[in-house]
């Protein structure tokens, strides 16, 4: 059975391996460990399948730029599910839930920079629809997901995630 649970310090290896077992290098592992050491892990959720760590997902905070000053929210990344475990709901299970969490915090909006065909499902859209751009010039996999109508300002801005995504190597 499948449970979607808070992180825990003990999970700490486990999550590591996630990552690096489900993308081509451990720097989302080693993302995860710069975001949690800066205490940036806003929302951390495991998936839990038998006993075992099988995905985790994280929130952290990103910043939005705007003509009328800094609004806050969350981006999502990474997230990840063991290879083994993949296309069987377990990421869409972490997503739900996250955003269920991030709903519960004062977070007016989330944005993700992934895959175009699969977070359009959760309610996400095309950030540069809604006037976002970000430090990677990415467009169409550059998403946003208003959790408090009316949050993004007209014209919004720029976002920004936080330093531990600078070191990304």
């Amino acid at each position: 059975m499948l449970s979607i649970r808070p992180e825990r310090p003990d999970d700490a290896t486990a999550i590591h391996a996630v990552h690096a077992a489900a993308f081509p290098t451990d720097a989302e592992a080693r993302l995860v460990g710069r975001l949690r050491a800066a205490g940036h892990a806003c929302v951390s959720l495991v998936a839990e399948l038998d006993g075992a760590v099988v995905g985790h997902i994280l929130f952290s905070p990103v910043s939005l730029e705007t003509p009328a000053g800094l609004i806050s929210g969350l981006g999502l990344a990474p997230m990840a599910v063991l290879p083994g475990r993949q296309r069987r709901g377990i990421g869409s299970a972490l997503v739900r839930d996250g955003l269920a969490a991030c709903r519960q915090k004062p977070c007016p909006f989330v944005v993700v920079l992934g895959h175009p065909e699969f977070y359009p499902r959760f309610g996400f859209r095309r950030a540069s629809e809604a006037g976002l751009n970000n430090e990677y010039g990415a467009d169409e996999a550059f998403m946003v997901i208003e959790l408090e109508p009316g949050a993004l300002p007209a014209g919004a801005g720029l976002v920004k995630y936080g330093p531990e995504f600078a070191e990304w190597s």
